[in-house]
Order: structure tokens, then C-alpha cells, then sequence
């Protein structure tokens, strides 16, 4: 599937091939299994300073999508694909500049059991979202999918929702979901726009923020590598998979498996801290998984082939 900027008005393309949905796909969960590293990689980090933390990891990320759009298209070819992402770019990248700032700020005042169950409603958000607005169809399966997924994380997380409560936490928890259902919806309906400069934007918007809030920059060398892997594998790179694959699957099928995330982020957490998770943890995760891999099966075994929604794109230089 061609990665480049279509003319001005496109209609609805033939039906997706198989071989192109499963490609999309499996972007989509790596990204989902890039962004499931955050919370690791934040445990090694020992500044104290959120702004300082949302500045550098954001830096990092900016400097990362550069160079694989520098690499991928050169120089010429990054500075028109900023130019030729308009509106749509635009407001992906306010997205994602909001929910990447608000996650580490909701972090100081709310669980991250309560995060997590605030994403767990981003595929039904994407799925509605494309509904009203765009008539894309949803179906049944992912429906009950979605459906399952939630009831899953809402075990996974059940027995910390007992904890304070914040009204400041949670409101940041849900413009996180609403920000990235939106960035979703956004990506599939504008498929012949290339988001990743608009990705690039959105962490640069994120550390032009956070710089503007930190009360300094200096961190230790040690704290400064972590900060790059939280910049360049978790933020970057998962960034760069969600902008290329999240063009080729229906919007409920990429936020469904962005779910991914907290599915696996207690995982890595047991495994690299030894955080054993708790007993609602696992069998919520379960269920959660299992829900994910019929969904999975169901939709890659479905036929016809879903036809992609019909493109009104922003005028674009060629």
C-alpha cells in the first residue's frame, strides 16, 4: 500500500486486501507494544519534575521521527510532507501533544489503575466517533469486542479503584481518551495524509509546553539515558507505527488494539521490577486477551473485505 499524499478529493478505494489490513494491524500493536514499555521505563527515572520529564522524553522523540522521515524521504521530501499534512495534521498533532503531556501530569494526581480503565473506553470512543461523524460501520464482533475488553480492564484495575480520588487526575485520565480516539478516527478518515510529521509536531508541541512549565533542565547521565528510550522507543517509535498502520484498519479495529498497552505494561513491570500483579490483574488480562486474539481471528477470516470510508482531504502541494 502506497505511503504518498493523494490529489485534493479521493473516493471510496476497492476493498482492502487482506495481506494490507493485517500489515496495519500488526503496526498498530507494535505500537501498542512500544507505548506498553511508559511505565518501566518511567521507574528508572529518578527526576522528580514531570514538566522536566514530559520536556526531555518529548525532545527525544522529535529528534527520533526527524531522522526516519530524513531517512526515509530525505530532506526535501520531510519539510513537503509538513507542508502537505494540513488540517488533519494539524489537529493529529494536537492530539497527541495533549494525551503524551497529560499522561505523565495525570501520573501526580490519579492511580494508574484508573488510567488505565479510563483507556480501556478509547476503541468504543474511536468506534462511536467514526460513526457519527463518518458513517463508518462498526461490527457486531468488534462491538462485543470492545465490549469485553472493557469489562476486562475494569477487573484488571478493580482492586486500586478504591483509592483517592481526583477530580483533576481523572479529568486529564479522560481527555487521554478522548485524545487519542480522536487521533484514531482522524488517521483512518484522512488515510491519504502521511501523519507522521503530524506526530513529530505533536511531541515538539509537547516539549515547547513542558519547557515552558519545567523548573529545570539539568538531569543526571544516567537519567538522561532513560529519558531516551522513553523518547525514542516508547514515544518515537511507537508514534511511527500508530501514524503508518492506523491508516489501513477500520478506527475501532486500531484503538481495539491499542488496548494492547495496558494489557502488557503490568507484564513488563512484574518481569523487570518484580511487581507480581495481582490476582484481578491476571485474570482480567486474561480476558482481555482472549477478547483481542478471537477479534483478531474473526475479523482477518471476515469477508467481503471492508471498504474504506470516502476521503474529502486538505489541498496539498505535489
Amino acid at each position: 500500500m502506497s505511503d504518498t499524499a493523494s490529489p485534493l478529493r479521493q473516493t471510496a478505494d476497492p476493498a482492502l486486501s487482506q495481506h494490507d489490513e493485517r500489515i496495519g494491524s500488526l503496526l498498530v500493536f507494535l505500537s501498542a507494544l512500544m507505548w506498553s514499555f511508559g511505565g518501566t521505563i518511567a521507574r528508572f527515572i529518578d527526576a522528580t519534575d514531570s514538566w522536566t520529564v514530559v520536556f526531555w522524553r518529548s525532545v527525544w522523540a522529535v529528534a527520533f521521527l526527524l531522522g526516519f522521515m530524513a531517512w526515509r524521504d530525505g530532506r526535501r521530501g520531510t519539510l513537503g510532507l509538513f507542508r502537505s499534512m494540513g488540517l488533519p495534521g494539524l489537529a493529529v498533532a494536537c492530539c497527541f501533544a495533549t494525551a503524551s503531556t497529560c499522561f505523565v501530569v495525570a501520573l501526580a494526581y490519579t492511580t494508574v489503575a484508573n488510567i488505565l480503565l479510563m483507556q480501556a473506553g478509547v476503541p468504543l470512543l474511536a468506534a462511536f466517533f467514526a460513526w457519527i461523524l463518518f458513517r463508518e460501520k462498526v461490527s457486531r464482533t468488534t462491538w462485543l469486542a470492545i465490549a469485553v475488553v472493557i469489562a476486562g480492564v475494569a477487573v484488571m484495575v478493580s482492586e486500586s479503584l478504591g483509592g483517592a480520588v481526583s477530580p483533576v487526575g481523572d479529568g486529564l485520565a479522560l481527555i487521554i481518551a478522548v485524545a487519542l480516539a480522536t487521533a484514531t478516527v482522524i488517521t483512518r478518515r484522512f488515510s491519504n495524509v502521511r501523519m507522521t510529521p503530524a506526530t513529530c509536531l505533536g511531541a515538539a508541541l509537547a516539549a515547547i509546553f513542558a519547557g515552558l512549565q519545567a523548573t529545570a533542565f539539568a538531569v543526571s547521565p544516567r537519567d538522561m539515558g532513560w529519558l531516551f528510550a522513553f523518547g525514542v522507543v516508547n514515544l518515537g517509535l511507537g508514534l511511527a507505527f500508530f501514524a503508518t498502520g492506523a491508516r489501513m484498519i477500520p478506527a475501532a479495529v486500531a484503538a481495539l488494539l491499542g488496548t494492547f498497552e495496558p494489557l502488557l505494561g503490568p507484564i513488563w513491570v512484574w518481569l523487570v521490577h518484580g511487581e507480581v500483579p495481582s490476582t484481578r490483574t491476571i485474570i482480567g488480562g486474561a480476558i482481555v486477551f482472549a477478547a483481542l486474539l478471537v477479534h483478531l481471528a474473526l475479523e482477518f477470516t471476515r469477508h467481503p473485505r471492508p471498504r474504506r470510508p470516502g476521503v474529502t482531504g486538505m489541498p496539498t502541494p505535489n
